[in-house]
């Protein structure tokens, strides 16, 4: 795989199929990046508030979210809280969010909005992870318009493939209008169940996409499905479990090295 970007980098989250495994993948990457030593933001950009939830952030008790700075003209550090593992913080999201897509449709520069807010706080951090919602409105558009690169998590089952075949059509689409310089860095095979179906998913991607596919395949285990009720990432809630050992291994080869950095 080549040489990772410079930092700071920010990479949006995205898989416009729900239920494989992408707020998952995004927060528990972040919290391994942040064991790298890295400052990583993570914004939460579903109006389900998952990420903010497993990072043990209740949004609902906030004065400020995600929502007021891509609706009210909040500043973006103003809604930045910090988790429980060190180096790493969220811009937490609520149910105010689900509304926004229509609410942005008037706005002046509505693709943008996140963009700009991220501007004003980009030289605090060395990750920004954007985790977008499963749908390719505008809080989708506006993720995908702030990053730098895409990392898509799939699920190891046939319709996966379907909804990644949507999803590169829809970066494609952002990449010829907004964000020119946009496209899918990473690809990484999530919820593998040892079966025939899985492994047969895996060589698929990896016949089509080659390097962008992470080595390191993520197993699924119902630890994984625990640790949200706790608020915390895998690797905070069983470091030891097989599948926050794959999830360090491919923060690592997204950062391009296996030992911890000082900032």
């Amino acid at each position: 795989m080549e040489a990772p970007p410079k930092l700071p980098r920010i990479i949006a989250f995205a898989n416009q199929k729900g239920g494989v495994g992408k707020t998952t993948t995004a927060i528990t990457i972040a919290a391994c990046l942040a064991d790298l030593d890295y400052r990583v933001l993570v914004v939460d950009l579903d109006p389900q508030g998952n990420a903010s939830t497993g990072l043990g952030v209740n949004a609902r008790d906030l004065d400020a979210t995600i929502y007021d700075v891509l609706l009210r003209g909040e500043k973006l550090e103003n809604c930045i809280e910090p988790t429980a593992v060190k180096n790493l913080f969220i811009a937490p999201a609520n149910l105010d969010l689900a509304g926004a897509d229509i609410e942005l449709v008037p706005e002046m520069g509505r693709e943008q909005k996140l963009k700009n807010a991220i501007s004003t706080v980009i030289d605090q951090y060395d990750y920004v992870i954007l985790d977008c919602p499963p749908s390719l409105g505008l809080l989708t558009v506006n993720g995908l318009t702030a990053a730098t690169e895409v990392f898509v998590p799939i699920q190891c089952e046939y319709f996966a493939l379907e909804g990644l075949g949507q999803l590169l059509r829809s970066v494609d689409r952002v990449s010829q209008v907004l964000n020119p310089n946009l496209e899918v860095r990473h690809i990484a095979c999530v919820m593998h169940t040892h079966t025939t179906l899985a492994d047969d998913v895996v060589r698929e991607v990896r016949e089509h996409f080659g390097d962008k596919v992470c080595k390191t395949v993520v197993p699924r285990s119902v630890r994984v499905a625990e640790a949200p009720s706790h608020g915390k990432p895998i690797t905070s809630f069983d470091p030891s479990s097989a599948p926050a050992k794959a999830y360090k291994e491919i923060a690592k080869e997204i950062s391009g090295g296996p030992s911890n950095r000082s900032r």
